[in-house]
């Protein structure tokens, strides 16, 4: 599974280019034709092996989430903006990378020696935050990087404890492989593998895609939060680490279509696969905009397990990954019959 490989590409919403590249390089020896649409979201179409097959669509976010420049200081700090949703109390003190030539920063705050009593006691909110490059000043910042300028969290990759692996963009590079891997198969469905762009900023990708496609099933594979870390009550966690990817019920964006989900936890149970519901429903991904397309689309979401999400070093269990393979490989080898 080349989930390493995606890891190491960096890719903020809007400006997936470095990633869609890799894929397409890739899916060009598994797919019988690949094209990328007018948001620049990649297809790749396995056709069927028998005729007047249903078609299916399989959506994986490209993009990660990340910040963009918004303006440089006088004194060579710049400021930005948030693309997608973080958290700045994750933020204080991160390396992150800037612009095509990935210039690398630090974010910052105001010591906490100079902080007001107030301020101690409220967190940083993203305009309280700045990225320190190094620059003497404005003319020096600008000759490294400009406005607009992409930022992305930096970090090594990194495996510890039993097969848990720490990487920023975990979220959905991790949708990403399994799709790599399963283009490898042909089924008995026109199978579309839908690499979208600009998830992380309104599921704007998949929609496009979607009505292109125009399929019968849609299936998002996604990066979920965990949250069963200490702390969190047990009605809090909305997974768990190790026990296998997810099947979603709802979310924030979408109700999964009931006679999907129910296929779905059947064939796990059936096929004797470790799996989970999601007992949250924080949180949106490509189902939502898939369902609304053409006619309406059934759709659901099988999600890998992540914790710290959209932070610079969310953790996942390698077999979690492995289990949404499984999942995704037993559904298209049924869905000739749905």
């Amino acid at each position: 599974m080349l989930l390493r490989e995606l890891l190491a590409l960096h890719g903020v919403s809007g400006n997936e280019g470095e990633v869609r590249s890799f894929i397409l390089e890739q899916a060009k020896d598994l797919a019988d034709r690949v094209e990328v649409d007018a948001l620049g979201s990649v297809l790749a179409w396995k056709d069927a092996k028998v005729p007047n097959a249903k078609t299916v669509m399989l959506a994986a976010h490209m993009d990660e989430v990340g910040f963009i420049v918004q303006y440089v200081r006088e004194d060579g700090l710049l400021r930005y903006l948030p693309v997608g949703g973080i958290d700045p109390a994750v933020c204080v003190s991160k390396r992150v990378l800037v612009g095509k030539d990935k210039v690398p920063g630090v974010l910052g705050s105001k010591a906490v020696h100079l902080q007001e009593p107030e301020e101690r006691t409220h967190p940083f909110t993203h305009d309280k935050l700045f990225i320190d490059i190094g620059a003497r000043d404005k003319k020096d910042a600008l000759t490294k990087v400009k406005v607009g300028d992409f930022v992305s969290f930096d970090g090594p990759i990194v495996d510890f404890g039993e097969g848990l692996l720490k990487a920023r963009a975990l979220d959905d590079r991790v949708g990403c492989a399994v799709l790599l891997e399963l283009l490898q198969g042909r089924y008995d469905v026109n199978l579309c593998c839908a690499f979208t762009v600009q998830e992380e900023i309104g599921l704007n990708g998949s929609l496009v895609s979607a009505r292109r496609v125009q399929p019968d099933i849609g299936i998002a594979f996604e990066g979920t939060t965990a949250n069963d870390t200490a702390g969190a009550r047990v009605h809090e966690e909305v997974c768990t680490l190790g026990k296998g990817p997810t099947i979603s019920f709802m979310d924030r964006a979408s109700i999964a279509t009931p006679w999907l989900f129910a296929h779905l936890c059947k064939l796990a149970e059936d096929k004797g696969l470790s799996w989970q519901l999601k007992r949250g429903v924080a949180g949106g991904n490509d189902a939502g905009s898939m369902q609304r397309a053409g006619q309406g689309v059934a759709t659901a979401v099988i999600s890998v397990p992540c914790r710290y999400i959209h932070s610079p070093s969310p953790v996942c269990c390698l077999k979690d990954v492995e289990g949404a393979l499984l999942l995704g490989r037993a559904f298209l080898e049924s869905a000739g019959s749905l």
